[in-house]
């Protein structure tokens, strides 16, 4: 009977270790799962920090961009302000321009005069260049005559250099003489 005794015991020792046993499997699992969970958490956690930064890099140049087009924009401004007045200018210069073209119909007349009047100043000109032909002559003559002459001028200047001597020579006594003269 004791066998029997024993027995029920032995069932709630067995059932109680059973218990344990699954407590345990259930236990070890659940830290698997919360290790699990944490490495899932960390990973999904260090890509978003990732994508934050990413995030940051790209606003700072997206930033840096819409300064640039900003300063791009000013500057546009200006050059296209510096347009405005150039076409300002143009416009005058137009209006100018537009009185100068009235003048065109007075300019063509006195064109149409000067066609008429060119051939007479072709005449013309070909008897001055026949006249040119006897001034040319006579230019052959006055540079014969100049030829002369400075050969002339040249015996000239040797005569006075020779009088200048001669005159030297002649005044020589007579500075000696000169200082004691009243």
């Amino acid at each position: 009977m004791r066998n029997r005794r024993e027995d029920p015991r032995r069932a709630l020792i067995e059932v109680i270790q059973r218990l344990g046993r699954a407590t345990q499997l259930h236990l070890d699992e659940r830290h698997r799962h919360f290790r699990i969970t944490d490495i899932v958490i960390i990973t999904t956690s260090l890509l978003l920090l990732l994508g934050a930064a990413i995030d940051v890099y790209h606003a700072r140049l997206l930033y840096q961009d819409f300064n640039d087009i900003i300063s791009d924009m000013y500057s546009m401004q200006d050059h296209l302000m510096g347009v405005d007045a150039d076409m300002g200018d143009i416009t005058a210069n137009m209006k100018s321009f537009d009185d100068h073209m009235t003048h065109m119909d007075s300019i063509a007349a006195r064109m149409d005069s000067m066609s008429r009047i060119m051939p007479k100043i072709r005449a013309n000109t070909q008897a001055m260049a026949g006249e040119m032909a006897s001034v040319e002559e006579n230019m052959e003559l006055v540079r014969n005559a100049m030829g002369i002459l400075d050969s002339r001028i040249h015996g000239m200047t040797g005569g006075v250099a020779i009088m200048r001597e001669q005159m030297s020579q002649f005044a020589r006594p007579l500075s000696g003489i000169v200082p004691f003269m009243p």
